[in-house]
C-alpha cells in the first residue's frame, strides 16, 4: 500500500493518516480483528463516540487498502493489512528510495550527518550493512 501524503510537521501515525484514521489503525494494531462497535468503544475514552463517523473512516481505510473487511454473521470485522512494523518498514523504505531518487547525494549527506546524533548500536548496524553491500558488488 502506498501512502500518498507524508506530513512532515506531524508526529507518529499522523504523518501518514488523518487524526481519526491514526487512532483507528492504532486500535486495530492492538490485536485481533474488531467490529466497528469494538473500535468505537475503544475510542470512547477520547470522546469519539459517533458510530457512523467511525464506520465511515474504517470503510475509507478499507478502500485505501489499509484495512481488510470480512463479514461475520450480521457484522463486519476489520483488521489491518499489515502489522505496525510491516507498515512502518514499507513506508520508510519507500520514502528513502523516493528521497534518494529525487535528491541523490544531498539526501545521503544529510542522512550521514544525522548519524552524529544516532546511538552507537545504529551506527554499528549501518557499518555492517555497508560492508555487506561492498561484498555483494
Amino acid at each position: 500500500m502506498k501512502i500518498r501524503k507524508f506530513k512532515i510537521n506531524e508526529n507518529g501515525l499522523n504523518r501518514f493518516f488523518g487524526p481519526l484514521e491514526a487512532k483507528i489503525i492504532d486500535v486495530l494494531w492492538e490485536g485481533e480483528e474488531k467490529t466497528i462497535k469494538d473500535v468505537q468503544q475503544a475510542l470512547e475514552r477520547e470522546k469519539i463516540t459517533n458510530f457512523n463517523t467511525v464506520m465511515t473512516v474504517m470503510n475509507r481505510l478499507v478502500d485505501k487498502g489499509i484495512l481488510q473487511k470480512r463479514a461475520e454473521g450480521r457484522s463486519s470485522v476489520y483488521k489491518p493489512v499489515q502489522t505496525r512494523a510491516e507498515f512502518l518498514n514499507t513506508q520508510s523504505k519507500d520514502m528513502t528510495h523516493e528521497l534518494i531518487d529525487e535528491f541523490g547525494d544531498v539526501v545521503i549527506s544529510h542522512m550521514l550527518n544525522a548519524l552524529e546524533e544516532a546511538d552507537d548500536e545504529l551506527v554499528a548496524k549501518l557499518e555492517k550493512k555497508v560492508e555487506e553491500l561492498k561484498k555483494g558488488r
